[in-house]
């Protein structure tokens, strides 16, 4: 079987896995099982984002969200209001959106203000709408391996690993870092796929010889450049995390041009893990859309 071609061998250095192809393949998947799904629901799959202050980042990453929502023939609803809003009135206003029945999938933008309590605005959001999969009730799920959605960019590392590698099923994992967002759902997610998961961080001891042991190394521990070539087992398959503002520009958790000689199959920053972000998002709303309607579960990153 071909590979695609976002898995990009190259003589002498790790196999190239570019997230933005990968993205973009997903991406038209979605699409694609989006017409399907509209035909027979008579509606269009909506995601409404909340976006709340000035962050600059943010902005841009809404920008983007929207631009490939309504690329993939999914309506977008932005929310943007400012930084000074009361944490009540935010909650008011995801709560409007969980009693809209035409809104399949909801997003709080982070970071919030710092006002307002995060977890207490996330956990307002209906689980059933919860496509970035941060709820107390989606991680709940996720620990017991029942339907629900995931976390995205850790799903994204998992159907990255799996088109790289083929059957991944025994491999040892490492994942650098233990948050929430990323660490903990990715080891989470790996373990579902009958890998030998490790979760190391900070205070890891030997963290290096820990990472040494890894078929497959997740570095999400969001310090630039800190896992280096000599912590990767020659061969390994290497998904960078991590996106870290320097003055060089972006970069990984991972020493890219030396690690990429050791590597078997690495992930740039930028353009290798972050575009999977939003693709994952768009098929977690996918997904979402056609469990309320109580259509066949669409899961497109089962293909």
């Amino acid at each position: 079987m071909p590979l695609p071609d976002f898995i990009q061998p190259r003589d002498g250095l790790a196999t190239l896995i570019d997230g933005k192809r990968a993205a973009g393949a997903l991406d038209a998947a979605v699409a694609a099982q989006a017409a399907a799904l509209s035909s027979r629901i008579g509606r269009k799959p909506c995601l409404a984002v909340v976006l709340v202050g000035d962050d600059p980042a943010s902005h841009v990453y809404v920008r983007n969200k929207v631009r490939r929502t309504e690329a993939a023939g999914l309506i977008s609803q932005e929310f943007r209001r400012p930084a000074d809003m009361a944490e009540a009135d935010l909650i008011t206003l995801v709560e409007s959106l969980n009693a809209d029945p035409d809104v399949d999938g909801i997003l709080v933008q982070m970071p919030l203000p710092g006002h307002m309590d995060a977890r207490r605005v996330v956990e307002t959001i209906d689980p059933a709408k919860d496509v970035d999969g941060l709820t107390a009730v989606s991680a709940g799920r996720l620990v017991l391996g029942s339907h629900g959605l995931r976390p995205c960019t850790p799903s994204g590392c998992v159907w990255l690993a799996k088109k790289a590698l083929g059957d991944i099923s025994g491999l040892h994992v490492v994942v650098i870092g233990r948050s929430i967002l990323v660490g903990k759902p990715a080891a989470l997610l790996f373990l579902e796929q009958n890998c030998t998961v490790t979760i190391a961080h900070s205070r890891t001891r030997d963290l290096a010889d820990v990472c040494r042991t890894a078929d497959i190394l997740v570095a999400a521990a969001g310090r630039a450049g800190m896992v280096e070539a000599d912590w990767i087992k020659p061969g390994a398959c290497v998904l960078d995390v991590g996106i870290n503002r320097t003055d060089a520009g972006l970069v990984g958790d991972v020493a890219f041009e030396a690690s990429e000689k050791i590597a078997g199959h690495i992930t740039p920053v930028p353009g290798g893990i972050g575009p999977m972000t939003i693709a994952v998002l768009l098929a977690n709303t996918l997904k979402a859309a056609a469990t309320r309607a109580g259509e066949k579960i669409l899961d497109p990153l089962a293909g």
